[in-house]
């Protein structure tokens, strides 16, 4: 297969050897490139590191660059799909209008808001200032006061996801508070508009203490909650009533909830049920009860309601029973109707039901004949609307906003997204299942151009991720129709560890059952070629994070099936990382991966751990990125992985490991900026699967439409 690829390391310089240093871990295992961690992460300031992250950069640039150089061209490409004035509908948010929109060339939004739609804007936050004199800026939070006179920003200035806070009189233009302590997203408003809740970070980045913050006044700001328990998180937000503030804290199988009156900014807050193992809920206010969902019989939910002033599961009636076939991923409520979102056969669905009925069989469902797609019902902010806003998309299709009519069952389109030289129609989707080793059915959406041949094998790109009960929901986006456009075939492999077919789908892709998420992967392959929609030596494989470790066992367990590899921030050091307690994430994971102090993961981590696994053997083609100041998946694992692929691999094909030095986990940020990443992709793909280098058919680049 991969002998007919003639993108060879031996026609390049030759790729950076890290050294090696002895090093033993505690269990006895050896690590020689332990040593690329920097003592003072999340400070990155060891030369030799940073010496050899610039080589491996220098490296992609000498195999991906020089006069073949495809990464400009392809970068225009993706530029000319750009929406340049991109502006999503706006939304209401005590008694005005808020949005967001970008200004043709500028990397950040702006927000705005105005009285009625028909109103000159004002201008609240233009992220572009905002970010002048940073080589990353993001906007995680924000939240206006219910006055309109002070707005609150999280901002991340560096990737870390270390959040500033800072609260803006939009009267005076200026910053009137800035918090001194690193913060999490989540924001509340108390009703008089002078009271700001937010959330700070412990030394491990740990969303751990919710305090308030009174307008004008100095000095440390109030403790209101504080969560002891190192694998719980805390979040916080407004109830879509505007009557209370959920602090929300959740592990990865429990969860409890307490309200605070927003109208009682001081007041304790009140628990509705206590944490227990294995039980997670949420709640929303309905005039003088609670909505609870919950999964306390059954792990696909159920939906329930209980007094608001004595919410004890002993006063709980059945509102929605759960089901085996359906999964409640989500509710939401308004003062005159509510609504579930459901999956089923990795497909979602939203039901509503309105007025006071309290059985879901009397509301109406809203679904879309495509053969895959996602479609999601957004919260809002005015409790009395009469219609509840949707937003589709397929993997054709760009996303819509409809307006949901609850007393007419009407369904009117708000805005429809147009991409530059994009025609919907000109794409096919469709969704097949493959069969794992297990006789499990594995369902895969795909998509390609109306073009691409549907008799015979095409190029394939599979993506995957089956993690922490994430659904890879078959949405669009813009930035694969360049691939598309070059004959290839989009796919997404629905695999276990997600929650596509129910929260049993996820409970089979974790802990000592992680391998189905792999076996799932590798069957997804393995069918599309058999389907004969896929040729042997054509199919890339491409996940991220979690998805990355997913590339890494795949790349080791059948590294003959697949042309390329593309681990995007991949954790694969797993063993080392889930022994380490003292990183961010490592006490939570435990539910999700198991703790390797026990003897039994430990060895099944040893099983499939990619860093651990690697071997003499041939790799696919590789590339392999990581963020400088990532805090999920820490540079040092793509960094060592690669390290150590470099020393064992037995075969002449690229590897090649980009970090973004000025970034975290979701690479670089403003959205010209973050393209040259995708660009990047795309050109590794072209040369290893040995494809059109300018597009056959769908897309034109910004110099062919003139």
């Amino acid at each position: 297969m991969t002998s007919q690829n003639p993108f060879r390391q031996s026609a390049f310089p030759p790729p950076p050897r890290a050294r090696q240093v002895p090093h033993r871990h505690a269990d006895g295992r050896e690590d020689p490139f332990h040593w690329l961690r920097d003592p003072g992460y999340p400070d990155v300031r060891d030369e030799a590191v940073l010496d050899y992250l610039k080589a491996e950069n220098a490296y992609v640039d000498a195999v991906l660059g020089g006069s073949s150089d495809l990464r400009p061209a392809l970068l225009d490409e993706f530029k000319a799909l750009v929406i340049p004035d991109e502006s999503p509908p706006p939304s209401w948010l005590h008694g005005r209008w808020y949005g967001a929109r970008f200004e043709p060339g500028r990397e950040y939004p702006l927000w705005y808001c105005k009285d009625t739609l028909e109103a000159p804007e004002t201008i609240i936050l233009d992220a572009n200032r905002e970010a002048e004199g940073y080589g990353f800026y993001a906007v995680r939070d924000w939240a206006v006061s219910p006055d309109h006179r002070f707005l609150a920003i999280l901002d991340d200035i560096d990737g870390s996801e270390r959040l500033r806070l800072r609260i803006r009189d939009l009267q005076a233009g200026a910053d009137v508070h800035t918090a001194a302590v690193p913060c999490s997203s989540g924001l509340g408003w108390s009703a008089d508009g002078r009271t700001l809740f937010y959330i700070r970070q412990d030394d491990k980045q740990r969303p751990r203490w919710v305090h308030r913050h009174r307008l004008g006044d100095a000095g440390e700001d109030p403790l209101i909650y504080e969560e002891t328990d190192p694998v719980f998180f805390v979040g916080i937000g407004e109830s879509a009533s505007g009557r209370f503030l959920h602090i929300e804290s959740a592990a990865k199988n429990s969860s409890e909830t307490r309200l605070v009156p927003l109208a009682e900014p001081e007041a304790v807050p009140r628990l509705v049920l206590a944490r227990r193992p294995d039980h997670e809920y949420d709640v929303a206010d309905r005039g003088d009860e609670l909505l609870i969902r919950t999964n306390d019989r059954h792990h696909n939910f159920r939906l329930v309601r209980a007094p608001l002033d004595d919410p004890r599961e002993s006063g709980w009636q059945e509102v929605v029973p759960p089901s085996d076939q359906a999964l409640i991923s989500g509710f939401g409520v308004a003062r005159d109707f509510w609504w579930l979102v459901e999956r089923t056969q990795a497909q979602k669905r939203v039901r509503v039901v309105t007025g006071q009925h309290r059985d879901a069989s009397a509301g109406k469902v809203i679904s879309f004949p495509d053969p895959a797609y996602t479609i999601s019902a957004l919260d809002g902010h005015q409790w009395d609307r009469r219609t509840l806003r949707l937003i589709y998309e397929s993997p054709a299709r760009p996303r819509t906003w409809y307006d949901y009519e609850v007393a007419t069952a009407r369904l009117d389109i708000v805005q429809e997204t147009s991409v530059p030289t994009h025609a919907p129609d000109d794409y096919v989707v469709e969704r097949i299942w493959a069969t794992a080793k297990d006789g499990v059915r594995v369902p895969i959406s795909l998509v390609r151009h109306r073009a691409t041949v549907d008799d015979g094998p095409a190029p394939v790109l599979l993506y995957g991720y089956g993690a922490y009960g994430m659904s890879m929901d078959a949405g669009f986006s813009a930035n694969r129709l360049p691939f598309l456009g070059r004959g290839m075939i989009w796919a997404i492999a629905h695999i276990r560890g997600g929650e596509e077919m129910g929260r049993a789908w996820y409970d089979d892709g974790k802990l000592l059952k992680k391998r189905n998420s792999f076996d799932d992967f590798i069957a997804c392959a393995e069918h599309l070629v058999s389907a004969g929609v896929a040729a042997p030596g054509r199919i890339a494989a491409m996940g991220g994070s979690a998805g990355g470790m997913l590339m890494g066992a795949v790349a080791n367990q059948r590294p003959e099936l697949f042309a390329a590899v593309l681990a995007m921030v991949p954790f694969v050091d797993v063993l080392s990382t889930m022994h380490d307690a003292s990183l961010p994430l490592t006490p939570p994971e435990y539910v999700e991966w198991g703790n390797p102090a026990d003897p039994v993961f430990h060895a099944y981590m040893a099983s499939y751990s990619p860093y651990d696994n690697v071997v003499a053997q041939a790799y696919p083609t590789m590339l392999v990125s990581a963020g400088l100041y990532d805090p999920r998946v820490t540079y040092w694992e793509p960094a060592k992985w690669v390290a150590k692929l470099r020393t064992l691999k037995t075969d002449d094909h690229v590897l090649l490991l980009h970090t973004e030095m000025e970034a975290g986990h979701g690479g670089a940020s403003g959205r010209y900026k973050a393209l040259a990443e995708v660009a990047e992709r795309l050109a590794f793909v072209i040369r290893v699967l040995d494809l059109p280098e300018r597009p056959v058919h769908g897309t034109m680049s910004v110099k062919e439409q003139g």
